[in-house]
């Protein structure tokens, strides 16, 4: 919570819809970051709902927002695409992305309207910036089909920033409406689409990648459900790029990944900053600000603090 001590004035509420809101790093960092921003008078408010919630429960938490007279808005995650699909119609406006994507990371209150967007494309595009090159496209191997996945691949599409996309979900439903959502785009990059739950298969994928590709584990597990969508046994790609989309959690694709950075000489990284630029990228729409480099720098200056330590 961001407030004076004994302040009197009714405090603004932003919320935050996840699965487990209260072991997250913002809500202890939410306070720094608003004095950084200069957002005024406002706190963070967690809501959990666990993975695959009912409609009813996804619609119950957009209306108390739409409803709270103090409301800015709200980040959602993990939830994306299910709150999407069951609140479409509570929302007044629906951004391009979020139309393209089927889903919502950012809800915003604006002239006593509702508005829903994606915003993970541009966040994904801005945190994979800082360390994949674009100069030379390459293999991009991504593990789950979900929200994040989808947002990283259509920024991948849209910037022609990998030459060839291979995408692994537990379900064929996911993987339609990723392909559907890919064909809408248009471009020219080659996207293959595997249904698979077996790890060994995984390993086998990433062996085929080229020196130089990226893996992405955008699954959810090492945080939401434990393990990791590959074993010990998988060889990651020569002078290749491991990202591991959480920054909190068992994480055992990072640990993977890390016994291989010497040796495979990869370039491993976590959710941190990728969380950074989530956050920011809502807050500039919530709050109607710009959140530039010099600001963005600021904010992972006083979280730095906060960044889990990991094995």
């Amino acid at each position: 919570m961001y407030a004076r001590a004994g302040s009197r004035i009714a405090l603004q509420t932003f919320t935050f819809i996840g699965v487990t809101t209260g072991q997250s790093a913002a809500m202890r960092l939410f306070p720094a970051w608003a004095r950084e921003l200069d957002l005024g008078e406002v706190r963070l408010v967690g809501y959990d709902l666990p993975l695959h919630a009912g409609a009813a429960r996804y619609r119950e938490a957009v209306g108390r927002i739409k409803s709270d007279r103090q409301g800015r808005g709200a980040l959602v995650t993990t939830h994306k695409i299910d709150l999407f699909e069951a609140c479409r119609d509570m929302f007044d406006a629906v951004d391009q992305y979020a139309r393209l994507c089927g889903e919502t990371s950012c809800l915003a209150k604006r002239g006593g309207q509702l508005l829903a967007f994606a915003t993970d494309p541009i966040s994904s595009g801005r945190a994979l910036g800082e360390f994949y090159p674009e100069q030379s496209p390459g293999d991009v191997l991504c593990l789950g089909g979900g929200g994040s996945a989808v947002a990283i691949t259509v920024n991948l599409i849209q910037r022609r920033a990998a030459s060839h996309i291979t995408v692994v979900n537990r379900t064929a439903g996911r993987l339609e409406a990723m392909r559907d959502i890919h064909a809408r785009l248009g471009g020219d990059t080659d996207v293959r689409y595997v249904e698979n739950s077996d790890p060994h298969t995984n390993d086998r994928l990433i062996g085929e990648l080229p020196p130089g590709s990226l893996v992405i584990n955008a699954t959810g597990m090492g945080k939401d459900t434990r393990g990791s969508p590959i074993t010990d046994g998988a060889r990651f790609p020569e002078a290749g790029y491991a990202w591991e989309l959480n920054y909190r959690g068992d994480l055992e694709f990072l640990d993977q990944a890390l016994r291989q950075q010497e040796g495979r000489h990869l370039h491993v990284e976590d959710g941190w900053r990728y969380f950074i630029h989530g956050w920011a990228v809502v807050m500039e729409h919530v709050f109607e600000i710009d959140v530039d480099g010099a600001k963005i720098a600021r904010l992972a200056a006083v979280s730095e603090a906060e960044r889990p330590t990991h094995r």
